[in-house]
């Protein structure tokens, strides 16, 4: 399946997709889309037919809980509404807590790191079979870009990447910038997770860009696509020709002439590290050596060589194995057991990020601060473009509200929940201050939670809506 090169399709740049010049495929947001209709430009842009990607973000296949039957029938019907080759989620957990730590319900509004140990791997193995069945084309997995690292990990990124392809016959989506960006973040070489993952199980690529504040890599998808990103690009395509390769924009997005200048300087990575491929295995065989050395090559160095692992398969052992695999090498279910211990390990790290408790052991607490102050402001992000008219009323006060409300309250639903929620609170306090901006927030509340049971609060609130209009 070649798909060749394309753009992140958003609602913000529509127009610009569809006048880019040698798109040959979009990918979107799957959930941004509705499961009996298309947007008119998604639309316009298959009826050209150009290949349209539903790209999952909720899943959270790398969660202690089974895949939500709920959100695998949508996800299928996106798939079937779009026509598409395939489909495409993450190698991560979104949410945590619930009856199997009898907990409250937490939700990331992210996409967190799962731990690479056998363990992990028999849960997300599972979780990605009931994924595959319950899907009408294949799937493709994403590594994901990471702040922090798990202690005790077992597995390279490769070898675990590699070991899930096995075990499930899942496809591949490498973003490269995830690569850098954990290159940065954890030391680990871009080059020897290539050398280890089976390329050769590669759907296509994401390329995007982000910056480095304080020694940290931020994948924020909100800025130009660096050298560096580039690099591994070209890493990788000494290798394999990938099927298809794809910028990703999310934010702050730039005139049509920048994104088209970045789709060249993509084409001319790929072109320019595909020729010198082909001339380092044509010395090879040449020599008689059936496997080329990369074209590329990285050495690590410092950090970057204490976190690199040989790139030779690692064998489970002892009852990680036995979980594994049957009596007859066949896949068996996760079991129960190392479910709840995941249930218990992600539970409590994502407590630490959104609720404010304190950090397990094993974490670099200084990283952990660092996620906790991007998730909470990625979450006053998303909550103003999901509900515009709160930031409308608040006006500059928005932001620093918001933060404040979310270092006491921790996501439990979705980000259009957050957002009554946040309203919520802050008409309780008796906030704004502004007659004038509380009478606004009020109604557009009560506009908006109407079909909710009245609890409590609400009806504090509406009583509190009542004495402000006079009756």
């Amino acid at each position: 399946m070649e798909l060749g090169i394309g753009i992140g399709w958003r609602p913000e740049i529509a127009d610009a997709v569809e006048a880019l010049p040698g798109i040959d495929w979009v990918e979107t947001v799957a959930e941004n889309l509705c499961t009996d209709h298309l947007p008119d430009s998604l639309a316009r842009l298959r009826a050209r037919g150009v290949t349209v990607v539903p790209h999952g973000v909720s899943l959270g296949l790398g969660g202690a809980d089974r895949p939500d039957p709920g959100r695998l029938a949508d996800l299928a019907a996106r798939a079937a509404l779009l026509g598409t080759p395939l489909v495409t989620e993450h190698i991560a957990f979104v949410r945590a807590g619930g009856p199997r730590t009898a907990s409250p319900g937490l939700e990331a509004g992210h996409l967190l790191p799962v731990p690479r140990t056998w363990d992990a791997l028999d849960v997300l193995c599972e979780n990605v079979r009931i994924a595959q069945d319950s899907l009408p084309v294949p799937l493709a997995l994403e590594n994901i870009a990471a702040l922090f690292s798990w202690a005790g990990e077992e597995l390279t990124e490769g070898q675990f990447l590699a070991e899930l392809v096995a075990r499930t016959g899942v496809r591949l989506l490498i973003d490269v910038a995830n690569l850098h960006t954990n290159h940065v973040n954890r030391g680990e070489d871009p080059a020897t997770a290539l050398d280890e993952l089976p390329v050769e199980a590669i759907a296509y690529v994401h390329v995007a860009g982000g910056i480095e504040k304080d020694g940290v890599w931020h994948d924020t998808h909100a800025h130009p696509v660096t050298r560096p990103v580039l690099d591994v690009l070209a890493e990788l395509r000494s290798r394999v020709a990938p099927p298809g390769v794809l910028l990703e924009r999310d934010d702050d997005f730039p005139p049509a002439t920048e994104l088209a200048g970045e789709l060249t300087a993509i084409r001319t990575t790929l072109a320019t590290a595909g020729r010198v491929g082909r001339g380092a295995r044509s010395e090879a065989r040449a020599a008689g050596d059936d496997a080329a050395a990369p074209a590329i090559p990285v050495e690590p160095t410092g950090a970057t060589a204490d976190a690199a692992a040989p790139a030779t398969p690692v064998e489970p052992t002892g009852a990680t194995a036995d979980a594994a695999t049957g009596p007859g090498g066949t896949a068996e279910p996760a079991a129960e057991a190392a479910r709840d211990r995941a249930a218990v390990a992600q539970t409590a790290l994502l407590s630490a990020l959104v609720a404010g408790t304190p950090a397990p052991e094993g974490f670099d607490h200084r990283r952990l601060a660092v996620q906790s102050r991007a998730l909470a402001a990625k979450r006053a992000d998303v909550v103003a473009k999901v509900a515009p008219e709160l930031p409308g009323i608040l006006g500059d006060g928005y932001r620093k509200a918001f933060l404040a409300y979310a270092r006491a309250h921790p996501m439990s639903a979705g980000y259009r929940r957050d957002a009554l929620d946040f309203a919520e609170q802050l008409l309780i306090a008796g906030r704004p201050a502004d007659d004038d901006a509380r009478r606004r927030l009020t109604h557009w509340w009560q506009d908006r939670a109407a079909a909710r049971p009245p609890r409590r609060a609400t009806r504090l609130v509406r009583a509190a809506r009542a004495a402000l209009v006079g009756r």
